[in-house]
């Protein structure tokens, strides 16, 4: 068939290239086709009974029409014209389908396929060609080998046997409703889909969740046993969202393994939903749906999202939080949030800083960032950690130091949103202590990321008072801080002096214990002497003079090399006392800095009672005379007297 050089004023006409006039004109949309009677009614029990009629009732016409002409005698010559014309319009019938199931476009494969012509048959076009045929009534029964019993052998034979294919099907089927659902075709496409991706190995498909894993997967053909299935990812973000929520269901009544469910989610959701990714702001779709679609598309998704943790969580992760920053902008339901906190809570461990940095959208809350929702993210992780500690089997060994890896991966990552947030200026201090101190101390190793928060919390926030400055900086331990993050705390002047003499007190307790280990170290390296061995001379007189003489420099040997031992032990002893005593007179200033300092604290404080409101003037001198202390090497040990004997002694090692 060919479309007519001069289209009618209906749209595009399409003409028989027989050779033989028209006899049929059939409508089908904004197409006129131009056919021939004797092939359509030979396929199409439908046809074949609609012309019929239309000539049945020409016939009658043409019957009663001379003797209305026998009644009315006028002129001959314009009556015979008339009849004319009435023949040859009687001679053409009109027929017109306007609700043709796939169309002016399937309409035309159809008459093709009546007229003998080779079509072909794929997986976009057979569910329309199925309905076609069902529609025309083109059945095994009116004719051999006709249209219907064709699509099925289609149908089954191919289509079915392929998970890309039968969603090529499926998503044909969406302009076709409801006759594609009354035979069978949607639910047949749906099945088997679910049942080839259930009997399939999921570590064959890679199931990429991310755009460059899909196109690799696309290039690769042939290259796996999957064959044309490695992109029938792209398929699937093409169904519409009844369609697609049809097909969710029947993979979980499998029992569909859950990272082929979430990685089919979370594909879905990325091509549709633009913001998800924040490498790539756009939805992948070339039209964006509305709002309330996007709504309902997003619930649809947190709804079907599988309990269990994600096996590539950190991908997943990343994409969770995506959803949750759309669900907070499209003000999805409580339900679906919560789920969605649940879902990420599992898998915290997985998420960066960048994740937890979910910009406030609420009028109520002033703060920049939504502190409140990683709080109950964080809520959801400590919860489960707890419950899968109570369902464990005790002495598993593995298990636990895998939930202690986790716990200090989560505490690192609060440690560095805390640092983050802390410079908000609207951020309260209750808020900020309320998370900082919601992990267990096992969380944290070292408490110098959480000081590192504190700082920038105390200098972006210089006016708070000084009882809100103790409560901040209680929320860290001074015994879990290094020796540099004391050092930095000891002439930090943001922090209070409170806080000042508890780094003080504990970095001496650092250093007597390091002077006790090394005590230990030269206790333990003086009492090593060695002990030469003395060779026995009464089995001389049985050996000869010659086995005398090397036995002689043999114990002369050995009796060098444990003097040089001895030597190098009694060098490294002196050593390590010069570093004992340098650390000791080091320890001693640090003692009479403390007292110094408790002894103007006490003068302050009398002053202060004597001296009512000037008192608070001349506490702000409190940091200045006391600050000319701390400049000095607080928590430095190392005095150059040491550096120059180690220096010296790893000299001599190398000579």
């Amino acid at each position: 068939m060919a479309p007519s050089d001069h289209p009618t004023s209906k749209g595009q006409a399409w003409f028989c290239t027989t050779g033989l006039p028209s006899d049929i004109i059939i409508e089908v949309e904004d197409m006129t086709f131009h056919l021939h009677k004797f092939p359509l009614m030979s396929k199409s029990r439908k046809l074949h009974e609609m012309i019929t009629e239309q000539e049945t009732n020409a016939t009658s016409t043409r019957i009663q029409k001379p003797a209305e002409r026998d009644n009315d005698a006028g002129d001959g010559d314009e009556e015979i014209e008339e009849e004319a014309e009435e023949i040859e319009e009687d001679q053409q019938c009109c027929i017109s389908f306007p609700d043709f199931p796939g169309g002016s476009e399937t309409f035309e494969t159809a008459a093709k396929f009546c007229y003998g012509v080779k079509i072909e048959l794929s997986a976009s076009n057979v569910a329309p060609l199925r309905c076609a045929g069902e529609y025309l009534e083109m059945t095994e029964e009116y004719s051999e080998d006709n249209l219907i019993s064709k699509t099925e052998r289609f149908l089954s034979q191919t289509v079915l046997k392929s998970i890309k294919d039968s969603i090529k099907t499926l998503n044909s089927c969406k302009n076709i409703l409801p006759l594609s659902e009354t035979l069978g075709i949607v639910q047949r496409c749906i099945d088997a889909v679910a049942v080839r991706a259930s009997a399939a190995d999921p570590s064959l498909f890679g199931w990429p969740v991310n755009d460059a894993a899909i196109e690799a997967n696309t290039r690769r053909k042939g290259a796996s046993r999957t064959g044309g299935m490695d992109s029938w990812f792209e398929e699937l973000g093409h169904l519409s969202l009844p369609l697609f929520k049809r097909l969710i269901s029947a993979m979980k009544c499998r029992d569909l393994s859950s990272e082929v469910i979430e990685s089919c989610l979370m594909y879905y959701a990325k091509k549709y939903i633009p913001g998800i990714s924040r490498s790539s702001r756009k939805a992948s779709s070339s039209s964006i749906p509305s709002e309330n679609e996007q709504r309902e598309l997003l619930e649809t998704i947190i709804t079907n999202l599988p309990e269990e943790k994600s096996s590539n969580a950190s991908t997943a992760t990343r994409i969770l939080f995506g959803l949750l920053r759309t669900a907070n902008i499209l003000n999805a339901s409580e339900a679906s949030r919560a789920a969605l906190e649940r879902k990420i809570g599992s898998q915290l461990e997985q998420a960066t800083l960048d994740d937890l940095l979910i910009p406030s959208y609420s009028y109520l809350n002033e703060t920049l960032y939504d502190v409140a929702c990683v709080e109950r993210i964080l809520g959801y992780f400590l919860n489960g950690l707890e419950e899968r500690l109570t369902t464990s089997i005790l002495g598993e060994e593995e298990n636990n130091s895998v939930r202690s890896a986790a716990l200090m991966l989560v505490g690192k990552l609060i440690d560095g949103y805390l640092s983050e947030i802390a410079s908000d200026n609207n951020l309260l201090p209750e808020k900020f202590c309320e998370l900082a101190v919601a992990l267990p101390d096992q969380a944290r190793l070292f408490d110098d990321g959480l000081y590192r928060a504190v700082d920038v919390y105390l200098k972006a926030h210089s006016w708070i008072s000084e009882a809100e400055r103790e409560r901040i900086c209680g929320v860290m331990d001074c015994q879990k801080l290094t020796l540099e993050a004391c050092t930095h705390a000891a002439q930090n002047e943001r922090l209070p002096l409170r806080a000042v003499v508890q780094v003080l007190f504990f970095e001496q307790l650092q250093l007597r214990q390091a002077i006790a280990g090394t005590l230990m170290v030269a206790d333990v390296a003086q009492g090593e002497i060695p002990r030469l061995s003395i060779l026995d001379g009464g089995e001389g007189d049985r050996e000869s003079g010659e086995e005398e003489e090397t036995t002689g420099v043999v114990g002369v040997a050995r009796a060098q090399e444990g003097s040089s031992t001895w030597r190098n032990a009694v060098r490294e002893n002196q050593v390590l006392r010069l570093d004992m005593d340098s650390m000791r007179t080091r320890v001693q200033e640090l003692e009479r800095e403390c007292s110094t300092m408790k002894k103007t604290i006490q003068k302050i404080d009398k002053v202060g009672k004597h001296g009512g409101a000037g008192g608070g003037e001349k506490g702000g001198g409190w940091r200045s005379k006391l600050g000319c202390k701390f400049k000095t090497q607080v928590c430095d040990s190392h005095e150059p007297t040491v550096v120059e004997g180690r220096k010296g002694r790893d000299h001599r090692h190398r000579q």
